[in-house]
């Protein structure tokens, strides 16, 4: 790897989606995939039915594009943020998990309905989002293994502190709200500290 990120892995202020795809992540939050009719989803875009069909072949195919557009966004900030500096397995880790944390904060609606929403999608598109996910699980498995391995870290259940820490930043998506106490960097310097204590970074 170089030490110079492909992109600013921090930065949140460009928007992701397309003006069609956050006015059909907006209405899925409110009501779910199922929950919501394509005529909502037209309306909230400001198009008629046929006007949506024009860019989309159908509401499942909008849910896919919109999951696919969230896992390799949090891909590429994850492989730019393992990239940018240091790269002794703790400071690493370090820049992952605040990539994580930073990610499921700014992005907490998108995040919370690829998550959620995993049992919509259909054929390709789940077997897609399931080796996405795979691929950037195993990208945390292997900076803890090296953590261990160079004794930054003492747990004695790599994979599994892996997978709880996994656990703790996809969580954020469900509770985070903009207004609320932490703003996203603040909640990535406090949860940061808890993620490596779960993975045995000794107490100072």
């Amino acid at each position: 790897m170089s030490n110079a990120p492909t992109i600013e892995w921090r930065d949140y202020d460009a928007p992701l989606l397309s003006p069609i795809l956050q006015a059909a992540l907006d209405n899925f939050v409110k009501g779910g995939f199922h929950g919501t009719s394509i005529r909502q989803l037209a309306g909230a875009a400001g198009l008629s039915v046929p006007g949506l069909y024009h860019h989309f072949a159908s509401k499942h195919a909008i849910l896919a594009e919109i999951d696919n557009l969230a896992m390799e966004d949090l891909w590429q900030r994850s492989v730019a943020a393992l990239d940018d500096g240091d790269q002794a397995p703790l400071a690493r880790f370090d820049r992952l998990i605040e990539c994580l944390l930073l990610f499921h904060a700014h992005q907490s609606d998108l995040a919370f309905i690829a998550f959620s929403e995993i049992r919509s999608l259909q054929g390709q598109h789940r077997e897609a989002h399931i080796a996405a996910r795979d691929r950037q699980q195993k990208l945390l498995d292997e900076v803890v293994e090296q953590c261990v391995a160079d004794g930054s870290f003492s747990t004695e259940f790599p994979r599994d502190a892996s997978r709880a820490i996994t656990t703790i930043c996809t969580g954020v998506s469900q509770w985070y709200r903009s207004d609320g106490e932490l703003t996203p960097a603040d909640l990535a310097e406090r949860y940061g500290v808890i993620c490596a204590h779960a993975a045995g970074l000794p107490v100072k």
